[in-house]
């Protein structure tokens, strides 16, 4: 019999560490907790896990600088616990590769409901580029390497992408020209509806834009459409 999924949270609280482990484990996964980076760095580097669930106040190194450490690790989806009203550190951890995050206080249903929902869309990402598996494709000046996940500039430079950034830019480039709405791009890409203030696919987009736009402040890859959405607004050549 398959293993339930492993659970590593990360709380310098005690109390939340073993309320939310105790949880987690009474509703069928495994858990185990770790009380600080230092901690959990001992405890990824001794066990798989499945899904981290990261506090981002903690003493010594925050979880936004773990989230962003571990941003190149794709395999390991990441929930943020930020304070409630602190949406700056939402909007940060999402940007720097957070799967989804959840405000303190919580309702422990809540939490179970989204690492079930993260997990869903967890093994998708091997399978995530599909026919394009194998492929090169060219856009404005830039080349998606699909196998490696890179960027490939004019010049041969490399920028490496996120899971998120990298299942965000499939999307677009597999319907170029094509208006899509906020709720389609986070249903096509994060396996999800958007909830009330969602503003996950509009700090994508941003991110993504970064990596991808000359002039990040006159986009012109892809566009936004006013009451409308967002659209890849270049030709696209698949190659490979």
């Amino acid at each position: 019999m398959t293993n339930p999924p492993h659970i590593l949270v990360v709380d310098d609280h005690q109390q939340i560490r073993d309320s939310v482990t105790r949880y987690l484990e009474k509703n069928g996964l495994r858990a185990t907790s770790a009380k600080d980076a230092q901690d959990m760095d001992v405890k990824l580097a001794n066990g798989h896990f499945d899904l981290m669930v990261l506090d981002v106040m903690m003493p010594g190194e925050s979880g936004l600088s773990v989230c962003q450490r571990l941003a190149s690790d794709k395999s390991l989806p990441i929930i943020l616990l930020t304070a409630l009203g602190e949406e700056t550190d939402r909007i940060v951890g999402l940007e720097i590769g957070a799967d989804d995050y959840i405000a303190k206080p919580f309702n422990p249903r809540e939490l179970l409901a989204r690492i079930k929902a993260v997990l869903r869309r967890a093994p998708q990402a091997e399978t995530v580029a599909g026919a394009l598996a194998g492929k090169l494709i060219k856009f404005a000046h830039l080349t998606l390497d699909v196998d490696r996940q890179v960027l490939l500039g004019a010049e041969g430079e490399e920028t490496a992408l996120t899971s998120a950034d990298f299942k965000l830019l499939l999307v677009l480039l597999e319907r170029p020209r094509v208006i899509l709405s906020r709720d389609q791009l986070l249903d096509l890409a994060a396996g999800r509806a958007a909830g009330p203030m969602d503003r996950k696919i509009d700090n994508q987009i941003s991110r993504l834009r970064r990596k991808i736009e000359p002039d990040i402040l006159r986009p012109k890859i892809i566009k936004t459409i006013r009451n409308g959405g967002y659209c890849l607004s270049v030709d696209v050549e698949v190659e490979g």
